[in-house]
């Protein structure tokens, strides 16, 4: 089988503390150094690329000198705090050697469980991916706390995949891939080269806790594959060091250990907004408006919309409906039903009169809206 990122144009690069940091003997400006030249190739061929790095903890304890990891959640958010200064800027000077402006960007859980700032997010990394810059994302650890922390960042690295609707993940890891046993223990592991993503068995061919400077194992990297085949994206997990490993995946070639999507991308999108989120309002449109939205695929402008109906925020999946009031489509608004009265029936060029500020043109972008 040939890789899932031989025809991924979004893909989402994940690498794990101990590739980032060399074991925990600081940043390894080598390895990042390969990763940011692949990434720069693949972004020349068209292809949009975000990296979610680890390693800011790791790092932080070797520039304060300690030995082991602490237990305790002021000492890491203090080892996070210090050594996001190295990773940030070791990925920045990197990646400007091969022609490529990077952004950090630090997100917690919240900022994905809150629909308003899941939008702010998203609407964020598609804005840097169309400018072709790099998102470097890391977990916000100088400020969560044990309930909001992702735990690990290949959970991080899924909820990404899903928040900018990737093709594909790459879990880049100190491992070859997932194999049928511990291989380090038994020599009878056999290696699983494909797999369906989520499947039952995979979950207890993974082991527990990895490395001592990373929190997760190969089991998180199963969860995170099961999450990111929610939203369409397969998932490959491969050895991190392999010479040109994300430009030999991208080219087609089978590396490592391929967890596939059951569901494509865009029935996934549908089902996800259909069945998992509450209507909180409505908005009827003009015939104008049904034609741009059915026929042409176009996003939902305020202009086209005559009335608004309920009581909503931005990030709040409203219905789309026709004037004799039969739903059409929903989706996720970028605009409050206060906003939305406001600027119904006018250009986005009255919006910063009539708002206070300029935002998006789109009530609701297409990439954000399903038709029923």
């Amino acid at each position: 089988m040939s890789s899932a990122l031989k025809g991924a144009r979004r893909i989402v690069v994940k690498v794990g503390s101990s590739l980032v940091t060399n074991e925990g003997r600081g940043v390894d400006s080598e390895a990042i150094g390969n990763w940011c030249r692949q990434l720069a190739a693949l972004a020349a061929e068209g292809r949009e690329l975000v990296m979610v790095s680890s390693g800011a903890i790791a790092e932080g304890m070797k520039r304060l000198g300690w030995a082991s990891r602490p237990k305790e959640l002021h000492k890491l958010q203090a080892a996070a705090a210090v050594g996001q200064m190295g990773l940030a800027q070791m990925y920045e000077t990197k990646l400007r050697e091969y022609g490529m402006g990077s952004a950090q960007v630090l997100l917690t859980h919240a900022d994905l469980a809150d629909r308003e700032r899941y939008l702010n997010a998203r609407s964020t990394l598609l804005t840097l991916l169309q400018h072709h810059v790099l998102p470097v994302i890391n977990e916000n650890d100088t400020v969560v706390n044990d309930e909001i922390k992702f735990g690990d960042n290949d959970t991080l690295g899924a909820l990404v995949a899903n928040l900018v609707e990737a093709d594909a993940l790459v879990i880049l890891t100190d491992q070859r891939g997932l194999y049928s046993a511990d291989p380090r223990t038994d020599p009878a592991a056999r290696f699983i080269a494909n797999a369906v993503a989520g499947a039952p068995e995979l979950e207890l061919m993974a082991g527990g806790a990895g490395s001592s400077l990373g929190r997760g194992g190969m089991i998180t990297k199963i969860l995170a594959a099961k999450r990111a085949a929610g939203s369409g994206a397969s998932t490959v997990i491969a050895w991190g060091r392999e010479p040109d490993v994300l430009l030999r995946l991208a080219a087609g070639e089978a590396i490592g250990t391929e967890l596939s999507a059951s569901t494509p991308k865009l029935a996934a999108r549908k089902q996800w907004m259909v069945d998992h989120l509450q209507l909180r309002g409505a908005v009827s449109i003009d015939a104008g408006a049904v034609v741009k939205l059915q026929r042409e695929g176009k996003s939902l402008l305020p202009i086209g919309v005559h009335s608004v109906q309920g009581e909503f925020h931005r990030g709040d999946v409203i219905a789309v409906r026709n004037a004799a009031g039969q739903e059409l489509a929903r989706g996720l608004t970028n605009y409050s039903s206060a906003e939305a009265r406001l600027i119904a029936r006018k250009p986005s060029t009255e919006f910063e009169r009539l708002l206070g500020y300029a935002a998006e043109p789109e009530l609701i972008h297409r990439d954000n809206l399903v038709l029923s």
